[in-house]
Order: structure tokens, then C-alpha cells, then sequence
């Protein structure tokens, strides 16, 4: 609401003109209360094609109107003597205030309300933007644009305002047909384009369009002129002309299906170009993918084989460090046969009671058993050692149950016992 209420107030809260400043925002037009930094208008005045409809004052009628005419003569022209010798002189005094643009926005909405407090509000639309902003417009839009310069001193222009501009029939014609533009040449806008448009007389009116693609004048219509006249001088520019607009629409017609045409091509040229490139993605990916498969690859080999090397080290470790087997006479000796996991059986005689001294590598007896078995090249690479009578697990490492394993004589085995091998490679 704050920001619609700042734009209204920049407007003076006409809606009208804050929506078509916010329409020619959103199109890319710079606002008119931003314009962009003074130029010299680009508009082709040079053209010695352009139509030009002087109309001239009536001469006077009558021995009474020759009369008046030459009475008022010598005023007139000491009139406008004086006044044109006092601009000329104040120019060295200080410079023209006109030549400065500072509000060109204020300037069109100025000239707009003192015209509808004169006039009323019945006339043609007025372009609610800078001079600039209705060229571009115009342009963009290829539609004509009529111009009206506004001589607020001159005798004419009081009436052609009353009696023309604000005629039904013109204002039907100017509305439906052209963009409409006008401001007074005592604004500094206003003189700015009087300066660039350079009229003799007053009412002034030009038709500009774009023609060879330059925003061109085309048409130039100066004096008072009356409604009827006015219309079909207007209609006569506009029909002659016509076929320029008619030629630029075409024109950008084909530049556009180029346009879209090689918009086309190009979006196709990349969807193709981003479809390789993810194929190549896809392939650089599978290549890494598989480059990496077989470095697992190669490493599980390398590890399997340090860890089956350092499992062969430790059966060979463990073998040397078993105590020597009693000899079958020894009434301390215990036989044990073995039944493996693969059902191959292994016999080997142990020392029943022997003193810690004897066997300094093993104070644990039950773990001579089970590195009896680990050394063992068939042998599992976990395991446990279980008893059949009465059926249980000897502890043969340590665990939270049995920090220190029993001996052969503690655990409960014979001088003859089998044993079997349980494998827990898997679990």
C-alpha cells in the first residue's frame, strides 16, 4: 500500500498515468521519474519527403476588415518588435531557463492540467511519459506518433485547442490510430523537442514513425486547421505512408522466426551437446566405477593374502611354542583325539599335571590345546573345543567367565578323551 500510494503521489494520484509508467516499467522502459541522461533527440528531420500543410490566416474581407488590419499593424509589429529585442537581450543577462530539462514528467503533467482546466478533459489521450519514452514506444509498437507543440503565446492556439484538437471526430481518429504526444514550448521538454522538430508557426503538429528504421518525421502540419481538414490530413499521411510499417512488421516478423529459428537450433545443438556430455559422463563414470572395483579388488586379494600370510605366521608360531608330546607310557600324560570340522580326526598325547616351572610359555593349560589345534594346517581359523560327557565348552582363552583357562586336570578331561571342533569362522 505505501509503495502504491508513493507511486499515486509521484502521478498526483492520477491512476491512469501511474499505470501506464508501471507498464512501461515491467516492458523495459526506464520510469519517467528515472529517465535516462539527456541526449539529442534521434529523430530524422532531414527528409525532403516529408509532407508539410501550412495553413495560413485568412486574409481580411472588406473595406472594414482592410481597415482594422492596417490600424493594428503598426501595434502588432511594435508588439512583437519589443518583445522579441527583450528575449534577445535577456539572453546575455542569464541563459534560457527552457534549455535546462531537469522534470520532464513535470513538465507533461503540468501542461496537462493547465490544458483540461482551459479546455476540459475531453481530448485525446495524452502519452503520459517523456518524448523519448513515446519514441521508443512508438517504435517498439510500430504505430505513428503525432506530435503537438503548444505556443501558448500565439493567437491560434487558443481556438485550434477549442475547436479541433477537442472535436469528437479527432479525438476518435488520434485515439484508435497513433499514439498521441504534446507540451507546451514554454516547458523545457517542450522546447527541447521544438528545438529538435524546429516548427515555423503555431498549432503545430508532426507525424513521426519508424520508416528505414529510423523514427522518422513524415508529416507536418502548422496553422490552424479545422477538424474536417484535420482528419484528412492525418488519414492522407498515414495511408501514404502505411506500406512502411506494413514492410517494417514483415521484416520483423522474419527476424523474429530467424530469431526463434536459431533459438531453435541452438537448443537443439545443446540438449545434443548436453546429451554427449552426459553419455561421456556416464561412461567416465563406469570407467572410474570399474577402476575402483578392481582396486577393492586387487586390495582384498593384497589383504586376503597378508592376512592368510600372517595367519600362517602365527600357526607356525604357535607350533613352535607347543611343549613336546609325553611319550604314550608317561602315566601323566592325557590322549586326545580331535575330531575336526571336516571329519578328519587328530590324535595328540598332553602332560596332565605339569609344574609352571616346566612349560614357561603356557600357564594356562587348556590354551596349549587350542594352539595344539590352531597350528593344525586343516584347522578352522576360530573355533571352540567341546566336550561330549557331560556335553560342554572348554575355556581354553580367556573370557569374562574364566580370566585364566584351567588346566587338563581342572577341566575334567580323562586320560583318554574326544574332543570335537566346532567351526566359527562364519559367526
Amino acid at each position: 500500500m505505501d509503495q502504491c500510494r508513493h507511486t499515486l503521489e509521484q502521478h498526483n494520484w492520477n491512476i491512469e498515468a501511474a499505470v501506464q509508467d508501471r507498464l512501461n516499467e515491467q516492458e523495459g522502459v526506464p520510469s519517467v521519474f528515472n529517465p535516462p541522461p539527456s541526449r539529442p533527440l534521434q529523430v530524422n528531420t532531414a527528409d525532403h519527403r516529408i509532407y508539410s500543410y501550412v495553413v495560413s490566416r485568412p486574409q481580411p474581407r472588406g473595406l472594414l476588415g482592410w481597415g482594422y488590419y492596417l490600424i493594428m499593424l503598426p501595434f502588432r509589429f511594435t508588439y512583437y518588435t519589443i518583445l522579441d529585442i527583450f528575449r534577445f537581450a535577456l539572453r546575455f543577462i542569464r541563459p534560457d531557463p527552457r534549455s535546462r530539462v531537469t522534470d520532464p514528467v513535470g513538465d507533461i503533467v503540468s501542461f496537462m492540467h493547465s490544458f483540461e482546466e482551459k479546455y476540459g478533459r475531453a481530448h485525446p489521450v495524452f502519452y503520459q511519459g517523456t518524448y523519448s519514452q513515446a519514441l521508443n514506444d512508438a517504435k517498439r509498437e510500430l504505430r505513428f506518433l503525432l506530435v503537438y507543440l503548444h505556443g501558448d503565446d500565439h493567437q491560434d492556439s487558443d481556438e485550434f485547442c477549442r475547436t479541433t484538437l477537442c472535436a469528437p471526430e479527432v479525438i476518435s481518429l488520434i485515439n484508435t490510430r497513433m499514439l498521441f504526444w504534446a507540451c507546451s514550448t514554454n516547458k523545457p521538454e517542450g522546447y527541447r523537442v521544438s528545438q529538435a522538430l524546429r516548427e515555423n508557426t503555431y498549432p503545430f503538429l508532426a507525424m513521426i514513425m519508424l520508416k528505414d528504421r529510423r523514427m522518422t518525421v513524415v508529416g507536418r502540419l502548422e496553422g490552424l486547421i479545422q477538424p474536417d481538414d484535420l482528419i484528412n490530413q492525418l488519414t492522407f499521411i498515414m495511408d501514404a505512408n502505411q506500406t512502411y510499417l506494413v514492410s517494417e512488421r514483415l521484416e520483423r516478423e522474419e527476424r523474429n522466426q530467424t530469431q526463434v529459428l536459431r533459438q531453435q537450433q541452438d537448443e537443439a545443438y545443446l540438449a545434443s551437446l548436453r546429451a554427449d556430455q552426459e553419455k561421456e559422463r556416464k561412461k567416465r563414470e563406469e570407467r572410474e566405477r570399474k577402476r575402483r572395483k578392481e582396486e577393492e579388488v586387487q586390495q582384498q586379494k593384497l589383504a586376503e593374502e597378508r592376512r592368510r600370510r600372517n595367519l600362517q605366521e602365527e600357526k607356525e608360531r604357535k607350533l613352535e611354542c607347543l611343549p613336546p608330546e609325553p611319550s604314550p607310557d608317561d602315566p601323566e600324560s592325557v590322549k586326545i583325539i580331535f575330531k575336526l570340522p571336516n571329519d578328519s580326526r587328530v590324535e595328540r598325547r598332553f602332560h596332565f599335571s605339569q609344574s609352571l616351572t616346566v612349560i614357561e610359555n603356557y600357564l594356562l593349560f587348556l590354551q596349549v590345546i587350542h594352539d595344539f589345534l590352531f597350528s593344525l594346517k586343516e584347522s578352522p581359523e576360530k573355533f571352540q573345543i567341546e566336550a561330549n560327557f557331560p556335553r560342554r565348552v572348554l575355556p581354553c582363552t580367556p573370557s569374562e567367565e574364566w580370566p585364566n583357562p584351567p588346566t587338563l586336570q581342572e577341566a575334567g578331561l580323562s586320560h583318554t578323551e574326544v574332543l570335537f571342533v566346532q567351526d566359527l569362522t562364519d559367526e
